[in-house]
């Protein structure tokens, strides 16, 4: 008999024997099913991790080497940002005794330029004009400047030698040289060497077929022109500074691409 209550196809509460676990049903005629006892699953242990796996374990001469190498970055990292800090520091004895190396270190590529926070930033645009001379005669001039602008313009990751390596020549020349273009001492020199082998590397070796004799420099200064909303009005017609004849042999060029 099947319970009138119970839905069709199942078996009444009463006909379930055995444990309430894992009885299994009577089905009419005495028969149960299924016909053999169903027996509970095996507990399934959990894996057992040795000492081993808990952590890796690294070898005396890996632990040497890494403490080595973490112990030397460090220190490292240390020097190099207690130099940075001398260069920037107010004079001292320890700055003045070591000036050639910490700029051997800062410069060029690790200098601290504050005119970006400067209350009067650069409001003049200098370009660096260079010609040359032979025994054909002076050449034309040839803007050094523009041939840098026009390799970084477009450029995502232009190169820092046209970025910076005129402009700082210049620089250097113009705060080693009195009014009447006089060197003032050996950085003077330096700076007047380093300013002309430039300017040969750019413009070659040859003038119309003719070994170069001579080579002439000019900066052209022009003011950057006021903005449309200033009621400031001021020239921008570039001013001319000439430097002199420097006389060129081929020794200037040695090492020279």
């Amino acid at each position: 008999m099947t319970d009138p209550q119970a839905p069709d196809g199942a078996l009444p509460a009463a006909a379930w024997a055995g444990p309430a676990e894992w009885a299994a049903p009577v089905l009419p005629g005495g028969s149960t099913w299924p016909a053999e006892p169903v027996e509970p699953p095996e507990s399934v242990e959990p894996p057992e991790f040795g000492p081993a796996d808990a952590g890796r374990t690294w070898s005396r001469p890996a632990l040497a080497v890494l403490i080595t190498g973490g112990t030397a970055m460090v220190l490292a990292t240390a020097v190099f940002l207690g130099l940075c800090f001398l260069s920037v520091a107010p004079t001292n004895a320890l700055s003045q005794r070591y000036q050639g190396q910490l700029d051997g270190l800062v410069y060029p590529e690790f200098e601290q330029n504050w005119k970006l926070f400067a209350p009067d930033p650069l409001q003049q645009n200098i370009s660096v004009q260079a010609r040359l001379r032979s025994a054909a005669g002076d050449g034309p001039w040839v803007d050094l400047t523009a041939q840098d602008i026009a390799a970084i313009r477009g450029n995502p990751a232009p190169s820092h030698v046209d970025q910076n390596l005129l402009r700082r020549a210049w620089d250097f020349y113009d705060g080693t040289h009195t009014a009447d273009e006089s060197p003032i001492g050996d950085r003077g020199q330096l700076a007047q060497e380093y300013l002309k082998r430039i300017a040969l590397q750019r413009l070659g070796p040859t003038l119309d077929g003719a070994p170069v004799t001579g080579v002439e420099l000019r900066s052209a200064t022009a003011s950057v022109a006021p903005p449309p909303w200033s009621t400031q009005q001021w020239s921008t017609a570039p001013q001319y500074r000439q430097l002199p004849w420097w006389a060129v042999s081929p020794a200037d060029y040695r090492g020279l691409s």
